[in-house]
């Protein structure tokens, strides 16, 4: 069984604009140890299915309207919000985005590390502290012991970053929520980051689910990965296949798009044509369809259901078949 399995997850706001439909019916799963990605351009649904899973959606205006949500044998959705503050900390760790914003500052670093130990733990304060201290170890800052009577702002991005991670490891959680966990940060301090949570994850033998839209982050972490566009998955598979065959013209295009060592640098950059759609106004077509050079007039007819294209990889398109030229184009 798997440690997290979505199953038809859908969240929609309700604005004055209507009604958004930020998360429409999503569904895949985390094994244990496994490091799933979710990629796609800002506004896809790829924060909102991660706040989602913390059942942390703000009402008004966001609801989650149905689906399924179960993680290591509990269906979350029927939990009361006291039993849901149980997994959060403890169960399930969260990084969340920008990490200037994510410490407190008006609390020292101890007292934020050690905040869900003392909530979650049978603990007592010392020994909380004893733990911190060897968080801020592992996780790669200096002088660990002085740090926790220091504030944020008496430290850089990067450390800031490895603080929240101490927080997210704190109570030894089965699973790690790391939304865009580098943003913000320098391109030599992104790596380090990374190379730290990809190693802490299996050492701990902990899954991760990582947001993001940086496509070098996904081919050197992630296990799988699910494609997001318009608050859908329309494209999941293993790493590598998603690299060498992608199935699906949103996939093939965010991978276009990423400047490349082997050519000239003269090369102007392909990038994806158009606007993300309005979630207000979805018809029942496939909502790629307005920037898909492989559009048919059956895309405004009805969604692609996400069908198998070869094991464990499957895309939603109806043309899914007929990308070759430019996949090997790609490959060149």
């Amino acid at each position: 069984m798997a440690l997290l399995e979505i199953k038809d997850l859908q969240t929609h706001f309700f604005t004055s604009a209507g009604i958004v439909k930020a998360v429409d019916g999503v569904s895949y799963t985390v094994e244990q140890g496994e490091t799933v990605a979710v990629v796609g351009e800002s506004g896809s649904g790829k924060s909102v299915t991660a706040m989602t899973i913390m059942r942390l959606i703000p009402w008004p205006p966001g609801k989650i309207v149905g689906g399924s949500i179960m993680f290591d044998g509990k269906e979350l959705l029927d939990l009361s919000e006291d039993e849901m503050r149980d997994i959060r900390g403890r169960d399930i760790g969260m990084i969340f985005q920008e990490p200037m914003t994510s410490l407190n500052p008006v609390l020292t670093i101890g007292m934020q590390i050690t905040e869900p130990m003392l909530a979650h733990l049978d603990m007592t304060e010392e020994e909380a502290m004893a733990k911190a201290v060897k968080l801020l170890g592992m996780v790669g800052i200096s002088e660990p012991d002085r740090r926790l009577a220091q504030y944020p702002h008496h430290l850089s991005g990067g450390m800031r970053q490895r603080v929240v991670i101490a927080m997210a490891l704190a109570c030894d959680p089965k699973l790690i929520i790391a939304d865009e966990p580098t943003t913000a940060l320098d391109v030599t301090i992104q790596a380090q980051i990374l190379e730290l949570m990809k190693n802490l994850t299996r050492e701990m033998n902990v899954a991760m689910i990582i947001i993001t839209h940086n496509l070098g982050v996904v081919a050197r972490y992630a296990d799988r990965v699910n494609v997001m566009y318009a608050g859908r998955i329309i494209e999941s598979g293993s790493a590598q296949e998603i690299y060498h065959n992608p199935r699906h013209p949103y996939t093939l295009a965010l991978l276009k798009s990423v400047p490349r060592m082997d050519v000239q640098r003269s090369a102007k950059l392909d990038p994806v044509d158009g606007q993300p759609p309005d979630l207000t106004k979805l018809d029942a077509g496939c909502s790629f369809r307005p920037r898909c050079r492989f559009a048919t007039d059956e895309c405004a007819k009805s969604f692609p259901a996400l069908e198998e294209v070869s094991p464990n990889h499957t895309s939603a398109c109806f043309e899914k078949n007929n990308l070759d030229r430019e996949v090997k184009a790609l490959a060149k």
